[in-house]
């Protein structure tokens, strides 16, 4: 019941303009700068190689803006190829012009963040090898750096290696850092995308009560006419009749329907299809988890009287359900869920006997990319849910829950004991009116660095 919905990531495909766009905007960089340098400071360049180096980087713009559509995406794969080859075009121009001596040496980069930003981490990794090799083979091979011919600049060796050096970091530092980066930012997308389907399919199970109380009440009538058709056929039937069994049968079914539905309608109003007590949200929450080997609980207060009473809320009912499913998962032999409630809060806390939460992760529990509490035995013997139960499923529980006005508190037991505990709490006013509206799309917020 509170399984999560399976997200099928669509592939990190780029869009074909943006870097036809990007290159455009190097092509006119670049021929800026060379023009620059060889018109108006009258350095020695070799202009005619440089302009065909920029004239084959444009004229492919031009070939992909006729061969393919302006909203063509690209495959990772050919997204790398373009990448690299404006790798080897800055790589060239280098070469004609200083080497890792020029300044713009840096704009190696450029490439491989944009790689990082969009493309796999496979792909982003040859395409820093391959800038990396760029970078190195200009250290040794390169054009002289356009100077005063009068009095040429000869950097010291140890310079140019330690220009060499920061491109080389950079390239690393820089490349991870921003493709971690964009990964939190997709995974947090992702696992908003999800929390988004788990409360649309949610609410649609909530309005079945509703639609099953509706269908009694519109079943009641035709229901009704079958039964008095059915009773003026059996009497007109001779008794003797091989038909007489048949249509003793179908009037005995179709009053069966009728008192079925006749449970439903008399059902209290607002009970059963709109609120409900604490303890039954919590049973209801319970129920699909008893039966895997871990005993579940609940402690409710001696006083039940002043129980508080919410409406059916899809997003607590599956939050709830996540955490106790997560409880479970990592419980050695029992489960505690104890529910408390004042005139100003109510509160329930779930406690396991498990590992606990790994120090490691204590702190960033709820981020949909932590994955783990820590190792268990079991794991090792195939089990490899119980390795993931802190992941987007707990982060789908926790955004439900704080989205109905729920605090959720996560610490480890205290030795003794051993286990995790987490204590979500309400204030009771938004408890009791916590019935789930219409809420616009989650926001696609990307996590600070």
């Amino acid at each position: 019941m509170f399984g999560l919905p399976r997200i099928y990531q669509q592939p990190r495909n780029v869009r074909l303009d943006t870097l036809v766009r990007l290159r455009w905007l190097a092509v006119f960089g670049q021929l800026v700068a060379v023009l620059v340098v060889h018109f108006g400071l009258e350095f020695e360049v070799p202009i005619w190689l440089c302009l065909a180096v920029i004239a084959l980087s444009a004229l492919l713009n031009v070939a992909l803006r006729i061969g393919l559509r302006q909203t063509h995406w690209l495959e990772p794969d050919r997204a790398a190829c373009l990448l690299g080859f404006d790798i080897a075009v800055l790589a060239a121009l280098l070469y004609l012009t200083g080497g890792l001596e020029n300044p713009f040496s840096f704009l190696l980069l450029g490439p491989v963040l944009i790689s990082a930003t969009a493309l796999p981490p496979r792909m982003t990794l040859l395409i820093g090898v391959f800038a990396t090799l760029c970078a190195t083979v200009l250290v040794f091979f390169h054009y002289q750096l356009p100077w005063d011919s009068e009095g040429p600049f000869e950097p010291p060796e140890t310079y140019v290696i330690g220009v060499w050096l920061s491109i080389l970091l950079a390239i690393g530092y820089i490349g991870v850092y921003t493709w971690q980066f964009a990964e939190e930012g997709r995974q947090l997308s992702d696992a908003l995308a999800a929390t988004e389907l788990v409360l649309e399919r949610e609410q649609h199970l909530s309005q079945l009560d509703g639609l099953a109380a509706a269908a009694a009440h519109e079943l009641g009538t035709p229901l009704s006419t079958i039964t008095v058709v059915v009773r003026e056929i059996e009497r007109t039937l001779d008794s003797k009749s091989p038909h007489a069994e048949d249509v003793k049968l179908l009037r005995e079914q179709a009053q069966r329907c009728r008192e079925i539905l006749a449970k439903i309608t008399e059902l209290p109003a607002g009970e059963p299809f709109d609120r409900m007590p604490l303890s039954s949200l919590i049973e209801e929450s319970v129920a699909p988890h008893r039966n895997f080997g871990v005993s579940i609980g609940v402690t409710l207060p001696p006083n039940r009287g002043t129980e508080p009473v919410a409406p059916r809320n899809p997003a607590i009912r599956y939050g709830l359900g996540n955490l106790i499913e997560n409880a479970v998962d990592f419980a050695h032999q029992r489960v505690e869920i104890s529910p408390r409630w004042t005139a100003e809060e109510v509160s329930i806390t779930i406690s396991d006997d498990g590992p606990g939460f790994a120090p490691e992760v204590e702190d960033r529990i709820g981020a949909p990319y932590v994955t783990h509490r820590r190792p268990e035995p079991r794991e090792a013997d195939g089990d490899q849910e119980a390795a993931f139960g802190l992941g987007l499923g707990f982060f789908i529980a926790k955004t439900l829950l704080e989205r109905s006005g729920a605090k959720l508190s996560l610490i480890n037991r205290a030795p003794p004991l051993h286990g995790a505990t987490v204590t979500i709490t309400w204030r009771r006013a938004d408890f009791e009116r916590s019935r789930l509206s219409p809420t616009p799309p989650l926001e696609r917020a990307v996590p600070a660095s």
